[in-house]
């Protein structure tokens, strides 16, 4: 599986759409079983296995991870939350080939999901890919691509497109609770400690390092890379803003009704820690939306001095405001007095119930595989123009970077051979 070209990949997209129809029909009985193989066991792989155990009807046949410690812990969960003991498999590919299995649930790090999508819709499965969906935008195209050409679902782990109470909010931005939105902000604080600085060693026994990497070009292993770390180069991982940005910058896009912004411009540094993070600690990013604004402010050092959730969004209309975050919304009028408030959930159960829902029989998605690329785009904007130094200007109809060669130069990347599809 791991030479995927043009011809092979066609190939699996035809015979997954001859599989479609007979697929759906036995999936269409709401108590049938879907079928799951888990790609990443450590920390948010776990996180899934739980929600999905809460599902009807959902059941982990194998679980894969390249570190033997993270498998049996994946195993481990599946076990203590009700499932039938799963196969444990190192490599995910060796599971893409069992009919039974239904979808891949993909919660491994950001430069795997497009390989593991694009695999995976060619051998005929579905996909739950967590968020940001892509590495690259290119990698986010291919696997717009993949998902259409394969007819399969494809949902991105932003489970607040689910949740009660942010659609809540968006149907009373939509009722003209406060007008027209002008300007969403978004925030996001916590206060990690130093990554340090690694060494460069051979990879402990319990890790697969090459199939670690992947698709992303050979490295030699550093010791405080594995298994957080990794978000904060740019090797691998998308920073701050890809990693935790990209939910409220999803639901501040939502709340504006825009697909993409016509100009991106980023300030940012890294402030606190002498170490070896490459991605800013202390960012804004600031989104021209054709006249209206999406801003998003990331201090990965200090947390809220204000007792609040470690995200927040602030909508501003023109006749009125909402604040937001995950312990519920309020509403306020012109001069500022609260005059709505609601506590509801923040969508995990309910976006997992919808996957399952859409792989069963077809129902719409909270969060498809386009929707998501398009957040996901914004925050590639964002890191483009930090790391160019530069303000883009962006085809807001495209989301195309527009006549900035130093920028376009960081919408792909290159891969060790065998592991995109050609063409």
């Amino acid at each position: 599986m791991a030479n995927l070209n043009r011809r092979t990949f066609l190939a699996g997209a035809t015979a997954a759409t001859l599989a479609l129809t007979s697929r759906r029909t036995r999936a269409a009985d709401a108590n049938d079983t879907v079928v799951l193989a888990l790609m990443g066991a450590n920390n948010r792989g776990s996180q899934l296995v739980k929600g999905f155990a809460g599902q009807a009807g959902a059941e982990f046949a194998y679980v894969c991870d390249c570190d033997e410690r993270a498998l049996e812990k994946g195993i481990n969960e599946v076990v203590s939350n009700g499932g039938r003991k799963p196969k444990g498999v190192k490599d995910f590919r060796k599971v893409l080939d069992d009919p039974a299995v239904d979808a891949l649930v993909c919660a491994a790090p950001n430069h795997w999901h497009a390989a593991a999508t694009i695999l995976a819709c060619a051998a005929g499965k579905h996909v739950y890919v967590e968020k940001p969906v892509s590495h690259t935008p290119d990698e986010g195209q291919r696997m717009i691509a993949a998902a259409r050409g394969a007819n399969r679902v494809v949902q991105v782990g932003l489970q607040r497109r689910s949740g009660p109470l942010y659609r809540k909010m968006i149907d009373r931005v939509r009722d003209g609770a406060i007008g027209r939105v002008l300007y969403a902000g978004s925030k996001y604080f916590a206060d990690r400690p130093t990554i340090g600085h690694g060494k460069q060693t051979s990879p402990p026994s319990w890790l697969d390092y090459d199939l670690w990497q992947g698709p992303a070009p050979a490295r030699p292993y550093q010791d405080n890379l594995i298994h957080y770390n990794w978000h904060f180069f740019w090797h691998w991982g998308n920073g701050e803003l890809g990693n935790n940005g990209v939910h409220t910058i999803d639901l501040c896009r939502w709340a504006l009704g825009v697909d993409y912004p016509s100009k991106v411009t980023a300030w940012g540094a890294k402030l606190r820690f002498d170490d070896d993070q490459e991605t800013p600690d202390t960012c804004t990013v600031i989104y021209d939306c054709d006249g209206r604004l999406l801003v998003w402010e990331g201090i990965s050092w200090t947390r809220r001095n204000d007792n609040k959730s470690q995200i927040g969004i602030d909508l501003r209309g023109e006749n009125g405001a909402i604040y937001v975050d995950d312990s519920g919304y309020t509403i306020y009028d012109p001069t500022g007095k609260a005059v709505e408030s609601e506590k509801l959930g923040r969508g995990d159960a309910e976006h997992l119930q919808n996957f399952l829902d859409a792989v069963r029989n077809g129902a719409s998605l909270n969060m498809d595989i386009e929707e998501g690329h398009k957040s996901t785009m914004f925050c590639h904007l964002g890191n483009i123009a930090y790391r160019t130094g530069q303000p883009l200007a962006v085809d807001s109809s495209t989301g195309h970077i527009v006549n900035n060669p130093a920028a376009e130069a960081l919408w792909s990347r290159e891969y060790r051979d065998g592991w995109m599809p050609n063409g």
